[in-house]
């Protein structure tokens, strides 16, 4: 059971003037819902979106689609909360997964309790996920397209933002969403995607970094597995682990970054190998259930984005981190990125690999 299965309800749809959540809106109003539009001022300094033409176009397919639309100034909570955030993760070494962020505290966060205020019950966005009722409480579920699901940015939302959830497009494929605003002229890009970091600009993350922390541009020792110095960098953190290209360095075997240490301004890098791990701790985990499952579980985990998955036993510890042991050795498993914890097609949750505070 969804939230639509029932009686019309006052919807907000987060729209970013994009297909997705514009398709999601349509659909909802074909249901005999009542939506009104919010999309969120997040960032001007160059960003590819989330900035106030992106909030102009979503008020352009308000006004086609027949809806009131709401523009919500969050450019310095966003700063405070994404941005700097994501900064300081990169001076730690670290390799931060923004958008999982965002959409918990700004998302399902900042413009859902705003929705709330303007007396809609629930939020809609074009996400490729899905939300169950079961009689144990809210599940998420990974979206139909194995192509575009999200569930993965999604795995921090907990039984309260879940049962106000709701995601039109997670029983649909891309292309079937492309077709539908092609058939129903909506004005919208069909073409274009949105951005994962939608701050950065395209000459990358590292010159963004630079520019706020210039002060971590400084000459460092690039080493191997063995300590021995076989280059050198201009920043550590312009390295991520299981990077390749940019290393500077060479040798008989392919090598690739390993680890990144911020205190000694060290990049140490090794063999496919040696950037192989069969665990991993993680930590600051939430849970969708509100609980962790049984310790020692057999589960599934996506180690970043586009990672398709590796068999593991999940090892409960104190508080709120868990021990990972793989099946099979995995490559560049990330301090920083998120590890989302799946059984079949329903994310149970997930958190930071190496622990850390986001």
């Amino acid at each position: 059971m969804s939230h639509t299965d029932s009686k019309p309800l006052r919807i907000a749809v987060g729209m970013s003037g994009g297909l997705d959540s514009s398709v999601a809106a349509a659909l909802l109003m074909e249901q005999g819902h009542e939506v009104v539009g919010f999309t969120a001022h997040l960032w001007s300094e160059g960003s590819r979106c989330c900035s106030l033409g992106d909030a102009m176009r979503a008020r352009q397919i308000a006004q086609f689609l027949g809806f009131e639309h709401y523009v919500i100034d969050a450019v310095d909570f966003f700063g405070e909360r994404i941005v700097d955030a994501f900064v300081e993760e990169y001076a730690r070494g670290r390799t931060p997964s923004p958008c999982v962020l965002c959409n918990q505290v700004i998302k399902f966060g900042l413009l859902l309790r705003d929705a709330l205020e303007l007396g809609c019950t629930h939020i809609a966005t074009g996400h490729y996920a899905r939300v169950e009722r079961r009689p144990d409480g809210w599940h998420l579920l990974r979206g139909v397209d194995a192509k575009k699901d999200q569930s993965y940015f999604l795995h921090r939302l907990d039984q309260a933002q879940l049962g106000r959830v709701v995601f039109p497009l997670g029983g649909w494929t891309k292309e079937q969403a492309t077709e539908y605003a092609k058939t129903h002229n909506l004005p919208v890009p069909l073409e274009s995607e949105s951005q994962d970091l939608c701050f950065v600009k395209e000459d990358g993350y590292a010159p963004f970094i630079e520019s706020r922390r210039p002060d971590l541009k400084k000459e460092g020792a690039v080493v191997d597995s063995s300590g021995k110095v076989v280059g050198s960098h201009e920043g550590f953190f312009r390295f991520t682990v299981g990077q390749r290209e940019g290393i500077g360095v060479s040798a008989a075997d392919r090598l690739y970054v390993k680890e990144v240490h911020a205190d000694s301004n060290v990049v140490v890098v090794g063999t496919r190998e040696e950037v192989s791990t069969t665990r991993c701790v993680v930590g600051q985990v939430a849970w969708v259930a509100g609980k962790p499952p049984p310790d020692e579980s057999r589960l599934n985990v996506r180690l970043r984005y586009r990672h398709s998955g590796a068999p593991c036993v999940v090892h409960l510890r104190e508080g709120s981190s868990v021990e990972v042991e793989f099946d099979q050795p995995q490559f560049a498993v990330t301090p920083g990125q998120a590890a989302v914890f799946c059984d079949g097609d329903e994310v149970l949750g997930g958190g930071w690999i190496g622990g850390g505070e986001h």
